[in-house]
């Protein structure tokens, strides 16, 4: 990815700002400059919108043979969560045993490393989600504590 699209796409990837339709109030991530819904209505008039970055797990898979650039994360945990806002997003659960992961399980979102462009380029950093603590928290045999570190090969 370009540097100067690296910058643009900050807000989404950082702090998972969508967009809100005025007229039906429609939430959409990512954001949109139209809404599918009220379509030529909302044209020049969707509104950047914070979302709160907690949801539910929709649906799941464990991932055993990973893509490129993630070999050392296996087996690891891609997801739908459907957020509090009612919009969707494809996310990697973190914190999680792979097996303990089910449909409906809370989860938050989190800062975390993606990858990063050989050994001096640029270190892309997003969002990726773990299981809710406290009140709705999930039962203690799926939290997992801070995964250590792994070195390259």
């Amino acid at each position: 990815m370009a540097v100067p699209r690296f910058w643009r796409e900050q807000p989404q990837r950082y702090r998972l700002v969508g967009t809100e339709c005025p007229k039906c109030k429609g939430v959409y991530f990512p954001p949109r400059s139209v809404c599918p819904t009220c379509r030529r209505a909302s044209v020049g008039k969707m509104r950047p919108r914070q979302l709160a970055g907690r949801g539910k797990i929709l649906t799941f898979t464990v991932v055993h043979q990973p893509a490129d650039g993630f070999e050392l994360q296996v087996p690891y945990v891609m997801a739908i969560v459907e957020l509090d806002e009612g919009c969707r997003v494809m996310t990697q659960i973190v914190n999680a045993d792979p097996g303990a992961v089910r449909s409906g399980l809370p989860v938050e979102a989190c800062f975390r490393r993606i990858r990063e462009d050989g050994k001096s380029g640029v270190i892309y950093y997003g969002y990726k989600f773990r299981p809710v603590r406290g009140k709705t928290a999930t039962p203690p045999s799926v939290i997992v504590e801070a995964q250590p570190r792994r070195r390259r090969a």
